[in-house]
C-alpha cells in the first residue's frame, strides 16, 4: 500500500448525509482515516428520522451487518423478505451477485444502529443473495472482567457471514482488555459515554481502527462496539452500493 494505515490514537466519526436525507456518523472511510479496513468496507451509526429512509436501492459484491440501538427498522428486499429489526436485533444480509432492499423507520417514529459492510472474497462475487436475522434473545451475552459482552457475530451468534469476524456489543464497567486474532484487522467504535483506550480519551462516535497485532485497555463506563475479521488481502473497490 501507499499509504500508513497505523493509528494509535482515537479519531472522531465524521456527519456524512446520504441523498435521501439520512445522517450517518461514519468511522470510515472518513476524511480523517481515508481507508477501507480490509475485509471491512465502511462502518456508520445511522440515524433515520420519521420522513425519512432508504427506499428501494441495489446492492452487490459485500455483505452488510445491521445492528439496532434505538427503535424500529423495516426491511424488505427482492427476496421476498420483509422483517421489522428493534433494539438489540440484528439483520445480515449477502448481496452477492445482486440484491434490492428498503431500509424504513417502523411505527412512525424514527430510529438509528449500526450498519457495517464487509467485502465478499473475488471468488464469492456473484454467489446467491441471502438474508438472515436474529432477535436480540438469540444473541448471547456474557459477563467478563470489566464489562459485559453481546456477541452479534461470532460463536454463539446465529449470525456468520462468509468472511471470518467477530463482532461485539461491550458495556465496559470498569477496565476491559481487547486484542485482535493474530493477522487480522479490526476497530472500536463509541456507542454512548466515554472512557479511555489506552489512556487516550474515547467517547461517542469515536473510532480506533486497529491494523497491527497487540491489545488496547479500555476504561471508563461506556457503550462500544469491537469489530474483528480476517482480511482478504484483496483490493476493496467500492462504486456507490457496489463492491467491486
Amino acid at each position: 500500500m501507499s499509504f500508513d494505515q497505523t493509528v494509535n490514537a482515537p479519531i472522531p466519526g465524521e456527519t456524512v448525509r446520504h441523498g435521501t436525507g439520512v445522517n450517518s456518523n461514519r468511522a470510515f472511510p472518513t476524511d480523517g482515516y481515508p481507508h477501507n479496513l480490509d475485509p471491512f468496507v465502511l462502518f456508520e451509526r445511522f440515524y433515520i428520522e420519521p420522513d425519512d429512509g432508504f427506499p428501494t436501492h441495489p446492492h452487490r459484491g459485500f455483505e452488510i451487518v445491521s445492528y439496532m440501538l434505538d427503535g424500529g427498522m423495516e426491511h424488505g428486499d427482492s427476496l421476498g423478505v420483509t422483517h421489522t429489526a428493534y433494539p438489540g436485533d440484528a439483520m445480515r444480509i449477502t448481496t452477492g451477485g445482486g440484491i434490492e432492499h428498503s431500509e424504513m423507520p417502523a411505527d412512525g417514529a424514527g430510529c438509528n444502529g449500526l450498519q457495517l459492510w464487509v467485502n465478499l472474497p473475488r471468488e464469492k462475487k456473484e454467489i446467491e443473495a441471502d438474508y438472515a436475522d436474529a432477535d436480540a434473545e438469540e444473541l448471547p451475552t456474557e459477563e467478563v472482567d470489566g464489562a459485559t459482552i453481546t456477541t452479534v457475530v461470532g460463536e454463539g451468534s446465529p449470525l456468520s457471514l462468509h468472511t471470518p469476524m467477530e463482532y461485539y456489543d461491550v458495556r465496559v464497567d470498569g477496565t476491559w482488555e481487547w486484542s485482535t486474532p493474530d493477522g487480522w484487522s479490526g476497530f472500536l467504535y463509541g456507542v454512548a459515554g466515554e472512557g479511555t483506550v489506552d489512556g487516550e480519551a474515547f467517547g461517542t462516535g469515536d473510532v480506533l481502527p486497529a491494523t497491527e497485532a497487540g491489545g488496547v485497555t479500555v476504561e471508563g463506563e461506556f457503550r462500544l462496539v469491537a469489530v474483528a475479521g480476517e482480511p482478504h488481502d484483496e483490493p476493496i473497490n467500492q462504486r456507490g452500493p457496489f463492491v467491486l
